[in-house]
């Protein structure tokens, strides 16, 4: 017990139930305790506590949380906009964080975090999973290993289907001032990866995004899915009562917070845009050309890396309507062979778990006390703020029509690592001329 983390879990929605409950303590029960439940919903809080198996108590408050069960770890899982002022309270109380993604949703709430961990001392780790699947690590490897020379472009596309893209507007993602947008909640995880893979910061976004399928563009609309007049005729009704875990955490505790689970995708004040493109440009030069789709048949993504001696190809399935491959292939073809293959393809299998292994390599990153990070794949409060500030200036670029530097909406964390921020175009020469 002596060497185990003690950690309070705060949000017991469905990833807090799951990731970081009951499958953190089925797994990982030798390096931790869980020593305390927080939310503001007491009802979900029980059901939660039931279903990860726990007996750990249940608080209403964070502030009494922390001081009485003094965790040294907290794990945050609530809504997006609530992060900072959690995260926070948890590093003034003496305590470590995990937060889910994204870390953040505004500027100011980014200087926050980050400003709390420097003042205390303490650590906050950004739950970016998809940097530990075992294909994204792949990648990395040939990336780093110089295969394909130095990288010029890189072509990333991401297709949500029409169950889980549209799951977004059902809840509370479908509006800016809780999630940020989709380019914030969704694509930090993709911004996140390109920050990764390419071992560069993002320096300027153009974006465009709208509204085509969900929100005021519906036929029609109904109260919530229970309710609807629509449900025989709505393709995206949704019988909550069909799926126990969801009715069990969401349906009956709706009645403390009137939030519902199954809100209608139509409702007219959803802000947030469903269909969105990026084009990004690295302080390295790399340029760039980003989409997120959320209507789509397919779900999974598309990500080509272009370099001066060759090209890193994959297209990974998630969920189709025909047969799931049982691995991934990347594909790797050379410009300049040489006696070696001109095309090369590398299969990786699909590991058991979520994110085909993802999960549970970041788990063990984060809990195993002989996890080696030789591919830096732990992601800490820098990273979590450059993936948000890119969703943030693609945000901003697709309202305003113009280009918008990460360096203008928040100087102090260039500065920090490259002393002063000159113009574009002076870091870009002065970067490539390093290359």
């Amino acid at each position: 017990m002596d060497n185990k983390r003690r950690f309070a879990l705060v949000g017991t929605g469905n990833r807090g139930t799951t990731m970081w409950g009951k499958d953190l303590l089925a797994g990982w029960r030798g390096q931790v305790d869980l020593v305390a439940i927080a939310d503001t919903n007491a009802l979900r809080a029980e059901r939660a506590r039931t279903m990860i198996a726990t007996n750990a108590p249940i608080y209403g408050n964070v502030d009494t949380m922390l001081s009485e069960a003094r965790p040294d770890l907290v794990i945050v899982c609530t809504p997006d906009s609530t992060h900072d002022d959690i995260v926070v309270r948890a590093l003034e109380a003496g305590a470590d964080v995990i937060t889910e993604k994204p870390m953040s949703t505004t500027v100011e709430k980014i200087r926050r975090i980050l400003d709390a961990e420097k003042r205390t001392g303490r650590r906050v780790d950004v739950s970016f999973n998809y940097r530990f699947a075992p294909t994204a690590a792949r990648i990395k490897e040939l990336l780093n290993s110089g295969e394909i020379g130095r990288v010029t472009s890189v072509d990333f596309h991401w297709y949500l289907d029409t169950k889980h893209g549209a799951d977004y507007f059902r809840r509370w993602h479908a509006y800016t001032e809780r999630s940020g947008s989709l380019f914030v909640h969704k694509a930090t995880h993709h911004f996140d990866l390109l920050n990764w893979y390419l071992d560069s910061d993002p320096d300027a976004v153009t974006a465009f995004a709208d509204l085509q399928m969900y929100g005021r563009k519906g036929p029609f609309r109904g109260p919530r899915c229970k309710l609807c007049p629509h449900k025989n005729e709505c393709d995206f009704y949704l019988d909550l009562e069909a799926d126990p875990f969801l009715d069990a955490l969401y349906e009956d505790p709706s009645e403390i917070d009137g939030y519902f689970r199954d809100g209608c995708v139509f409702r007219e004040d959803i802000d947030i845009p469903d269909t969105m493109v990026a084009n990004i440009r690295y302080r390295n030069n790399v340029h760039v050309s980003y989409s997120l789709n959320t209507l789509q048949p397919i779900e999974g993504h598309h990500i080509a890396f272009n370099g001066t001696k060759g090209r890193i190809e994959l297209r990974q399935y998630e969920d189709q309507p025909w047969e799931m491959p049982e691995e991934d292939v990347i594909l790797l073809v050379r410009n300049f062979p040489k006696g070696r293959a001109g095309a090369e393809r590398i299969a990786v299998p699909h590991s058991p778990g979520g994110h085909y292994g993802g999960d549970d390599r970041l788990r063990n990153m984060l809990f195993k006390p002989d996890a080696r990070d030789t591919l830096g794949q732990r992601a800490g409060a820098r990273a979590g703020a450059m993936s948000v500030l890119c969703g943030i200036a693609a945000l901003q670029s697709s309202r305003t029509g113009k280009l918008v530097r990460l360096a203008d909406l928040m100087p102090e964390l260039f500065e920090e690592k490259f002393g002063s921020v000159p113009g574009a175009a002076a870091q870009i020469s002065a970067t490539a001329g390093r290359r």
